[in-house]
């Protein structure tokens, strides 16, 4: 037993010394030696010309500060929706009726702008305002039914004194317009037929200047008599003279 645990012991130390660590000698420190960089520099210089060229040049303009002026049209939509933003009225309030008050007028302001741009926007495409709200006015007493005339069967000359010596110009119109086709079906510019429309009519003209003053005069015809609209003598005289001028041309 205890030669068991002398042989223990020795056998312990021996793994100890056998497990030292054995002093590291120290580093030698190699001399710092610099080197100096050899390679060759080419200076360059910048061509200030070029310099002066580029600056010049929108694409190298980099000025996000740049103030630009909105447009007229821009500048009028911000005044039109600035008005329906609400009033301040800041540290004086003006009371309830006041402030009520304030917005009636506002908002008549608003409202009587926006009438007058629709009535210079009716008024430019030539549509007269008045005539609209006019009560109908009674419709001309014709002799006949429309949907059956025959331009080949009418009296033009008695039917157009008629008309005149009755103030009743709308319907003198119609028969100058319906006496115009008569004399292009006679002179064979065109091929009348009681269910064709105005539009066929003009079509049919193969002159140029002809189908051109033709057009002007349906336009006439049609804003007289389907539009109802009433006419004097001297409106009359005109119409009456733009008809008789392309009668010649006819001719």
């Amino acid at each position: 037993m205890m030669l068991r645990l002398f042989c223990t012991i020795i056998f312990a130390l021996s793994v100890h010394a056998g497990t030292g660590t054995v002093p590291a000698k120290p580093a030698k420190h190699l001399p710092l030696v610099l080197k100096m960089d050899s390679t060759r520099v080419t200076v360059r210089q910048l061509d200030s010309a070029a310099i002066t060229a580029y600056r010049k040049m929108p694409e190298f303009q980099y000025n996000d500060d740049v103030e630009t002026t909105p447009s007229w049209w821009i500048r009028f939509w911000h005044w039109f929706w600035g008005l329906f933003k609400p009033i301040n009225f800041g540290k004086h309030d003006p009371g309830p009726f006041m402030r009520v008050l304030i917005y009636i007028i506002k908002y008549i302001f608003i409202a009587a702008g926006l009438a007058a741009i629709v009535l210079l926007v009716f008024k430019l495409a030539g549509i007269d305002m008045l005539h609209i709200f006019r009560r109908r006015s009674m419709q001309a007493e014709v002799p006949y039914s429309e949907s059956l005339e025959n331009i080949h069967e009418i009296n033009f000359d008695a039917e157009i004194e008629k008309a005149i010596a009755q103030h009743n110009y709308r319907l003198a119109v119609r028969m100058l317009y319906l006496r115009c086709l008569k004399q292009l079906s006679d002179a064979d510019l065109i091929k009348w037929q009681i269910d064709k429309t105005n539009s066929t009519y003009i079509n049919e003209l193969n002159n140029t200047e002809q189908r051109k003053v033709f057009k002007t005069l349906t336009l006439q015809f049609e804003y007289v008599w389907y539009g109802e609209f009433i006419i004097d003598a001297a409106v009359f005289k005109n119409i009456n003279t733009l008809f008789q001028d392309f009668k010649k041309s006819i001719a």
